[in-house]
């Protein structure tokens, strides 16, 4: 009650809806203030909406970090976030999306036929906590599996170490590198059904799997966009975002009645928050 005022909470509650309703664009079908960008980052987030988790979906202009939508999705699976993307990367001109390492962003964008980073970040904390859970069996080979395969526990964790250095320094060209390691192992046979994998089959995986996400990892390196944008390799613009416009105000609230009042307040938020080093928002846009 400031200045004496009493301020009704439910009438505060519809005026943010209302004006919220009015923020322009920061939805699918128009990206805020109509921007164009070749770099499209996209991550997708939780918030409680009577007691039940629901996802919202959140893209960015990743060269800036400015916001462009935020959107209520009905999953997280490949298909769903297609549909949701798909006009936003038409919109914006896209050349290249920016994402986690989640394998649906990666459909996604194969289907769409963007460039693909995913975050650096993630992939070497994923890659640093694969390594020490394989070191110890790989240091003593006691299923024998590595053995099999004419590979010593020696080499095994020589090959190790190399890995943790390339997630490191991430160079295109050391793809080769990559195949070479995966290819020590080619010959671990997958487990029996109902058997666990082995030491070398586990190792064989590993290598396989980073070798086919190495051009999604280092793509930052070489790429530039038409007027020399550039990536760090994160999707750092994407989890700010999130955390400044979505997860901040949310963190008070503890949940929200309905989807749609979720959607609308982090979409005013963000909308706000685009314009904190702008001169700020024009209000008149929202009481119009």
């Amino acid at each position: 009650m400031p200045w004496g005022v009493y301020m009704c909470k439910s009438r505060v509650y519809d005026a943010v809806q209302v004006a919220a309703e009015r923020v322009p664009g920061l939805k699918r079908e128009k990206v805020f203030e109509r921007i164009r960008t070749p770099a499209l980052g996209g991550d997708v987030t939780s918030v409680k909406v009577k007691g039940k988790w629901f996802p919202l979906g959140l893209t960015v202009e990743d060269t800036t970090g400015l916001a462009l939508t935020v959107d209520a999705l009905s999953g997280e699976d490949a298909t769903t976030l297609k549909e949701w993307m798909e006009p936003i990367a038409e919109t914006v001109g896209a050349e290249i999306l920016v994402t986690d390492d989640a394998d649906a962003f990666k459909t996604v964008a194969d289907e769409l036929g963007l460039d693909h980073q995913v975050c650096k970040s993630h992939v070497k904390r994923n890659t640093d906590a694969l390594i020490e859970s394989l070191h110890s069996a790989a240091e003593t080979d006691a299923d024998g599996s590595l053995a099999t395969i004419g590979v010593t526990p020696a080499q095994a964790t020589a090959d190790l170490k190399r890995l943790g250095e390339l997630i490191i320094s991430r160079k295109p060209e050391e793809v080769t590198e990559l195949e070479t390691l995966h290819r020590h192992y080619l010959a671990a046979r997958p487990p029996g059904k109902g058997k666990k994998a082995s030491t070398a089959y586990r190792l064989r995986l590993l290598y396989l799997d980073r070798w086919n996400l190495w051009p999604r990892l280092t793509r930052y390196r070489i790429w530039h966009g038409p007027d020399g944008e550039t990536l760090d390799g994160t999707n750092n613009g994407s989890e700010r975002a999130i955390g400044w416009w979505i997860k901040e105000r949310y963190r008070t609230m503890r949940g929200y009645k309905r989807v749609k009042s979720a959607v609308n307040v982090s979409r005013l938020l963000a909308w706000y928050g685009n314009h904190l080093d702008r001169g700020g928002a024009d209000l008149a846009l929202l009481l119009a």
